[in-house]
């Protein structure tokens, strides 16, 4: 098998092994860009799947070596076929399989005994029904470190390579556009739509049940794939949510991520407990996942469509600032107004293109953007006026609309402006502008024109906005991604044992919910301020707890309190405003006496007595934490009260946070607006809200056993906040995602934990401490220190630069598959060495790789890094480290062997070593 390209280096001794290629794409190049084929399956009879393929690949003209195998058939429409995989005359890279569920274990041993890479299972039968056929083909596979595209695929295309191993209805045109897909029907529909757009893709996968390559893997893939600048997916589940999100992240880093996932409206949250639980229902969790990895969010194919419009035609945007050029001043106010809905930006129009423009134009021109140009605007006017425009600094891109006319031919405007962008794009080959256009109600032939100049087109304003809008948050998204996933605020120290405490006598107890006082102890710990509240067992109970209240000039409400009724309100079980002892003696027997009579199956411990706030100019909100089966603990943030779920006003986010990341999720909700000033409210406390909500993210990390907890209401005003009311449900912690620490959360913190200050020989300090993306100028000047001879002896040429994309990628990492630690001379605070390690798909093998300083080599950095990068695999669970090492490399391998490493000969080339720790 050929080696897995990578781009690397490694300089304990001058040797380069540090490979930035994740160990997911682990020989995916060989099945999506395999240099050989085998099909086993194939049929003569028209109309089946094995000849729908067949045909296919054929009618692709696939360029590399291509067998068939049937043991029934000679030959197949006049390709000769081998009774076995065996008796091919060539080792395929990939083979596809198109026979029963029943052979599929035994043809992908056999493929894996022949030497392939892996295979494409287009056969359906090996989904939940038939796990043992399906785990027998998973065990033969990894037995040959084979790699599994499918079941239950419509299979894959990839233009490069002219590979059609599919039963699509057409082969897609090469392009920049990678589609990864869960369903079949959606790949072929994007085929269809990409030909009549003139749309072409770097590469289609069709996923199927997902047996092993994932959606993350081919994430993975393709963020690395140059010739892919976006990626488009088409979601209906995630299977693992912590390798998703890394993959996700790291791919919207680079490149634009464009997702489409069905199911937005399934009623998961009927049946909740809690209303943070309710608000959280799966399809929001889903969006909140989506915006915290960077990806672009489509709510239907035709937005997808649209997206991949803009996409495969415009490759970056530097801002939000849209100039609209139209001949018809309705449709570009329609334009502007929804530019302005979505957060996009009007161009203004500077003094010296407004001068221009008012040279070339009729003076009735409308002077502004939109820049209407009147309705018999023909060519010549268009094309001057496009010309200014692409000239002005004022504006990112420009919006070309145009209204048919019996004055002006809409072809020949078409004409002229491509004519104008394609002058322009030769003249500013960096970063031109994108040119969108819109021609209302024109001939394909039109669009053909447009297409045929990289100008993205669509059918309505309100599409081009939407397609630049996209730009634009993909924009957004980098930056905001270049951010480190948070660790928890230095400045806060809870009081977790006495939180677990809390929580740990519940689950003794046997209990799945916190009573009201524990509630408040629980809140206590984490510094969250909670309205003073008593358990009173009876009437008399509660007027002696109420007489203290009363006492301070307080006011009393009761509440019943139940293990079994989690809404109060619905028995009757809250009365507030209670002056004296008398009427709380009365309302304790009324609300024991009316939960008694509507729920007589319940507990009734008592009931809840606390001091009645009342605060005019406040906002009641509601903040909690819920748990996803999917991507595990949520944040929720949203308008409280009793009609929480009616309103539905919520935004969620997947913890960790800080102040930064509360703010953003605040942002996102309506009753936002209500915490700032208005008439005569002062605006509540600046991040008094915010802060809650990195408490619960803090309490969520600490103690995984709470499953669910809402305060509703919050109250927040000037003064700052109060919980009046709150419920925690609680159970035994089940992790949900492999690897060390915080196992509930989807997206890792910035593992802090891993700082260490160490001093090595000669009494040489270092600091140690995982990479942050603010790391990279760093890095480039320690690069500067690394010899050519260093370099070359692992790339086996001269490395003269590294571009920013590449020293990007080392340093936004997310933690959760990769790490990297970096160490800083205590004295200069610059970087002396680099040390690796990236999982393999499954969590079970890490691939390490070691950076030193050249001028800093046989210090014992090199081995104390070593050190710690095995200690952090330990505790990641992972079974082995590997890697590779150059035989001539002695000292290197020498160090391997002292820290108890394998080394075997590369079998294939022999100049390589490959080095093995099992742990």
């Amino acid at each position: 098998m050929p080696r897995q390209e990578h781009i690397a280096w490694d300089t304990f001794t001058g040797t380069a092994i540090y490979g930035v290629s994740p160990m997911s794409t682990y020989r995916l190049k060989n099945l999506l860009c395999p240099r050989s084929v085998a099909l086993v399956g194939a049929s003569p009879r028209h109309g089946s799947v094995g000849r729908a393929i067949l045909d296919n690949i054929r009618k692709a003209q696939f360029k590399g070596e291509f067998g068939l195998v049937n043991p029934r058939y000679p030959e197949i429409d006049g390709v000769a076929t081998v009774g076995s995989i065996q008796e091919l005359a060539f080792a395929p890279e990939l083979v596809v399989l198109t026979t029963p569920a029943q052979s599929i274990a035994g043809l992908v041993d056999e493929a894996g005994r022949r030497g392939a890479a892996g295979a494409v299972i287009v056969s359906a039968g090996l989904n939940h029904g038939a796990k043992a056929l399906a785990d027998a083909a998973e065990r033969a596979a990894q037995k040959y470190g084979m790699r599994l595209i499918g079941p239950n695929c419509l299979g894959i295309m990839m233009p490069g390579v002219s590979l059609n191993a599919s039963f699509s209805a057409h082969m897609p045109a090469a392009g920049n556009l990678a589609l990864i897909s869960q369903s079949g029907a959606i790949a072929a529909g994007m085929v269809d739509w990409a030909a009549q757009r003139s749309v072409g893709f770097s590469g289609i996968v069709s996923i199927g049940d997902q047996l092993d390559v994932d959606i993350a893997d081919l994430l993975d893939y393709f963020a690395l794939d140059e010739k892919t600048h976006a990626i488009l997916l088409y979601i209906e589940a995630i299977k693992d949510a912590r390798k998703f999100m890394s993959a996700a992240r790291a791919a919207a880093r680079v490149k634009p991520v464009v997702v489409v996932k069905s199911g937005r409206l399934a009623q998961g949250a009927k049946a909740a407990a809690t209303h943070t639980g309710a608000l959280a229902g799966a399809d929001a969790v889903y969006d909140a996942a989506f915006r915290r990895a960077g990806m672009l969010r489509v709510s239907d194919l035709r937005e997808l469509f649209d997206c991949a419009e803009t996409l495969g035609r415009v490759k970056s945007l530097p801002g939000k600032r849209l100039a609209i050029l139209t001949n018809g001043g309705g449709i570009g106010v329609l334009a502007v107004d929804r530019l302005v809905e979505l957060g996009g930006v009007p161009a203004d129009i500077s003094p010296a293109i407004h001068k221009r423009l008012d040279a070339v134009l009729p003076p009735t021109w409308s002077k502004s953007n939109p820049v209407d140009i009147i309705g018999d605007a023909d060519a010549a006017r268009y094309a001057v006026a496009l010309e200014a425009l692409l000239a002005d600094p004022e504006n990112d891109a420009v919006l070309v609309m145009n209204v048919q006319t019996a004055i002006a031919r809409a072809d020949e405007i078409a004409a002229a402006v491509t004519g104008v962008v394609e002058k322009y794009r030769a003249e500013h080959r960096i970063r031109p502008k994108p040119v969108l256009a819109v021609w209302v109600g024109a001939d394909q032939s039109i669009g053909n024109v447009l297409s045929g100049a990289g100008i993205p087109n669509y059918q309505t304003g309100g599409d081009a906005v939407l397609g630049f809008m996209h730009l634009v948050r993909h924009h957004e998204v980098v930056e905001i991604l270049a951010q480190v996933p948070p660790a928890m605020p230095a400045d806060f120290a809870p009081e977790k044992e006495a939180a677990r405490k809390v929580v740990a006598a519940a689950l003794a107890d046997g209990r799945s919910w916190l009573d009201p006082i524990e509630v408040k102890r629980l809140l206590d710990a984490y510094y969250i301020a909670f309205v003073p509240t008593f358990a009173a067992a009876d009437a008399e109970e509660a007027v002696a707890h109420a007489t203290e209240l009363f006492a301070l000039g307080s006011t009393v409400v009761l509440k019943i309190m139940s293990r079994d009724i989690v809404h109060k309100s619905d028995v009757g079980g809250v009365v507030l405003n209670l002056t004296s002892p008398d009427a709380v003696r009365k309302a304790a027997a009324d609300i024991l006496a009316r939960a008694k009579s509507l729920r007589p199956d319940a507990r009734i411990s008592g009931v809840m007595v606390q001091a009645m706030v009342v605060r005019a100019k406040t906002r009641e909100l509601i903040l909690g934490l819920a748990d996803d089966p999917t991507f595990g603990t949520v944040v929720v943030f949203g308008r409280g009260g009793t009609a929480v779920e009616i309103i539905n006003d919520k935004s969620l986010s997947l913890p960790p946070l800080d102040l930064h990341l509360a703010r953003r999720l605040i942002e996102r909700t309506r009753v936002s607006r209500l915490l700032r000033a208005y008439r005569d409210v002062p605006a509540v406390k600046h991040d008094a809200v915010a802060m809650v909500l990195v408490k619960l993210a803090q309490m969520a990390a600490d103690i995984p056993e709470i499953r669910g907890l809402d305060i509703n209401p919050l109250l927040a005003d000037e003064t700052g906040v109060l919980a009046v009311d709150a419920r925690v449900v609680v159970g035994h912690a089940e992790p949900k995602f492999r690897g060390s620490g915080h196992a509930n959360f989807a997206v890792r913190p910035y593992p802090s934990q891993w700082q260490r200050h160490i001093t090595v020989k000669e009494g040489w300090r270092v600091f140690v401490r995982p990479i942050r993306p603010e790391d990279e100028p760093l890095i480039h000047e320690m690069l500067k220190h690394v010899t050519m001879h260093d370099l070359r002896l692992r790339f086996f040429a001269p490395m003269k630069q590294f571009s920013h994309e590449f020293i990007a990628r080392l340093t936004q990492l997310d933690y959760a598959r990769a790490m990297a630690f970096v160490a800083f001379d205590d004295a200069s605070n610059e970087v002396v060495g680099v040390v690796r390690i990236h999982s393999d798909s499954i969590y079970e093998t890490g691939e390490y790789a070691i950076l030193l300083r050249s001028d800093l080599k046989g210090r014992g950095l090199g081995w104390t890094l070593m050190q710690m990068i095995i200690e952090y695999a330990k505790s990641e669970g992972l079974k082995t480290i590997s890697g590779d090492v150059l035989s001539e490399n002695t000292v290197m391998l020498a160090m391997c062997r002292n820290l108890g490493f394998e080394v075997k000969p590369d079998p294939v080339e022999h100049e390589i070593c490959n080095v093995r720790l099992t742990l």
